[in-house]
């Protein structure tokens, strides 16, 4: 009962701490708090004031949601700060290393307590038969966020990839930044160092902020909530309601969500740096072209998959020494990272059992066949994988894919899934399209043939123009009539 209870206790905090935090995806976003911030940010030239108002709306937009929370991300920010000063003043002696660990014990002591502290005390109790309360923390939004990119900031420099930076408060500025302070990308300081003291705003960079921004604000209200009511009307019902097909169709839909609303928001918050004269790298690459499990990691999540090349998988040996070892290890915590439950664990494991599955000999049996197989074994893996994301009970997970694999007395399909397939499949094409880059190379093409062509003289960037105005008509129409908008990603 206890155990129901606080079940039912910590999923009724994550609905509130959605709706009263500010999302790039709500209104007040879109229509207060961004306009006028940024009618505070441009009117003033100075960099080095700017840089103070920057500080000021990232922590306003930070505390919108969760005040309290506001002194552990100052406090993460001012402790790294020092161990940046003392890495970089003793790289060669056991003083710069002490500053590496004593950063990774704060951080990672820090992220594991709030993050993970009941899920370690569940499977204490459960091993032991034993009944220790544990207290339901408030998860820190954003916590694995930046959590990371001040750890990856002191390693940088106590590897001399950059120095040490002198101003506190220039190193808030990179850890707070609003657009990507609570769901990423995680941008490490190596690639803004610059552009925190020096950085020009063109209208040019402008505009393709604001067309960046409303590209993402589209893919998450347009596609990815539909996509997931969808998927929550196939997935969410009881076993027995369940049919082969709309199993499938129902972690399709699941597939689709999770990567129109992750993307959507990295789209929103590169377009934001953008506008604010910051240049974050790209996020994903359209991840859904892959033909193999190794192809779609390099596609997805980039910014967290380089992090644990660079400061895990490289330092551990990589390819040189214990490759089985290290490639376990970071897929273990790759699962780990995105949630506090034995479904991601076994979700990460998945993935990294496949990458070395190709590594070893699938990859070369697939080039030898024809491309539908690679198509093929990826959307069937891929697939799978998101049952053990969406399904935090591993029970559940399981029963579903003895659904989907036909292994039961369940209905390939009956009426009410064939309707609700039938009437959903031009939104599902139009997904599976957009997920490419069809309509990008469409849209350069016809930029060239227009700059090229003698009959047609008009600037297409007027068409981007119409096409923004009405994808943001259209957002915020559905907005207005949507009760459903989460972030999947909101609560990493």
């Amino acid at each position: 009962m206890k155990r129901t209870f606080k079940l039912i206790l910590r999923r009724l905090i994550a609905v509130i701490k959605e709706v009263i935090s500010l999302v790039f995806s709500s209104l007040t976003f879109l229509y207060l708090f961004l306009p006028l911030s940024l009618i505070l940010y441009f009117s003033i030239k100075n960099i080095k004031y700017k840089n103070y108002i920057l500080i000021f709306i990232s922590l306003t937009f930070y505390a919108w949601g969760e005040p309290v929370w506001v002194s552990l991300l100052l406090f993460s920010s001012f402790v790294d700060y020092f161990h940046g000063l003392i890495a970089e003043k003793h790289r060669d002696n056991w003083k710069g290393k002490g500053a590496v660990i004593s950063s990774l014990i704060v951080n990672l002591g820090l992220l594991g307590f709030f993050k993970y502290s009941g899920f370690i005390m569940d499977n204490f109790n459960m091993l032991t038969n034993l009944n220790i309360e544990t207290h339901a923390f408030n998860l820190p939004i954003g916590i694995s966020f930046y959590t990371f990119q001040t750890i990856s900031y002191v390693i940088d420099v106590y590897r001399d990839k950059i120095p040490a930076q002198r101003s506190p408060f220039k190193l808030l500025l990179y850890v707070s930044m609003f657009p990507q302070l609570i769901a990423g990308p995680i941008v490490r300081y190596t690639d803004i160092a610059k552009q925190i003291d020096n950085r020009k705003i063109t209208s040019r960079s402008f505009s393709k902020g604001i067309n960046r921004f409303i590209i993402g604000l589209s893919k998450k209200v347009i596609i990815a909530n539909i996509a997931g009511e969808l998927s929550d009307k196939f997935l969410g019902g009881t076993m027995m309601e369940y049919t082969v097909a709309g199993a499938w169709f129902g972690i399709f839909m699941f597939a689709i969500q999770i990567y129109f609303d992750f993307s959507g928001y990295s789209d929103m918050a590169i377009g934001l740096g953008k506008i604010l004269g910051f240049d974050y790298k790209e996020n994903f690459n359209y991840p859904y072209i892959s033909k193999s499990a190794s192809e779609f990691w390099r596609r997805w999540h980039i910014s967290l998959g380089s992090f644990f090349r660079d400061y895990v998988y490289i330092p551990l040996g990589g390819n040189r020494k214990h490759y089985i070892r290290n490639l376990l290890i970071v897929w273990f915590l790759t699962g780990l990272w995105h949630g506090a439950s034995w479904n991601f664990v076994l979700w990460g494991l998945y993935f990294g059992i496949l990458i070395f599955i190709e590594r070893v000999f699938l990859s070369n049996l697939l080039n030898k066949l024809p491309k539908i197989f690679s198509i093929f074994y990826f959307v069937i893996i891929v697939l799978v994988g998101w049952v053990f994301f969406y399904f935090t009970n591993l029970s559940d997970a399981l029963n579903i894919l003895k659904i989907m694999f036909g292994l039961g007395n369940f209905d390939l399909i009956n009426l009410e899934t064939k309707i609700y397939i039938m009437n959903n499949l031009y939104f599902a094409i139009i997904a599976i399209v957009l997920s490419t880059p069809i309509i990008k190379n469409l849209v350069k093409s016809f930029a060239i043939y227009v700059k090229n062509s003698d009959t047609l003289n008009f600037d297409p960037s007027y068409i981007r123009t119409i096409v923004n105005a009405g994808l943001l008509l259209l957002s915020t129409a559905l907005l207005v009539g949507q009760t459903y908008n989460p972030f999947l990603y909101f609560r990493f």
